[in-house]
């Protein structure tokens, strides 16, 4: 489900783009998603590809670059990769935790018509 609400997202972005550039098609979409929880890519594009549907996005390659943001525990010291979005040390059990990056996402350039 994650990978639904990040495709919306990043349709927002590319359509409120594809606007202001007066485009009538978006081809291709480029930028990055850091996340604390893995991402699945195919996922992703799926997603992409039913919610931009009917707009000028529909059929664009969607080419993100997945960064997985890590966590380090407070209370044990351990650096990992989380499995959730609220990350709990696979060591200790804290819920404790340092976010090592800045989450997010950012479409960094399209081509279009």
């Amino acid at each position: 489900m994650h990978e639904s609400v990040l495709a919306g997202q990043v349709l927002e972005v590319v359509l409120e783009r594809a606007l202001f550039e007066g485009a009538s098609r978006v081809r291709v979409v480029r930028g990055w998603v850091a996340e604390m929880v893995s991402l699945c890519p195919e996922r992703l594009s799926v997603h992409f590809a039913d919610r931009a549907r009917g707009t000028s996005a529909e059929g664009a390659r969607l080419l993100l670059e997945l960064i997985y943001v890590e966590a380090r525990c407070r209370s044990c010291g351990r650096t990992y990769a989380p499995e959730h979005p609220r990350p709990r040390c696979p060591v200790c059990g804290s819920r404790d935790v340092e976010q090592l990056g800045q989450t997010g996402l950012s479409v960094t350039s399209l081509v279009v018509e």
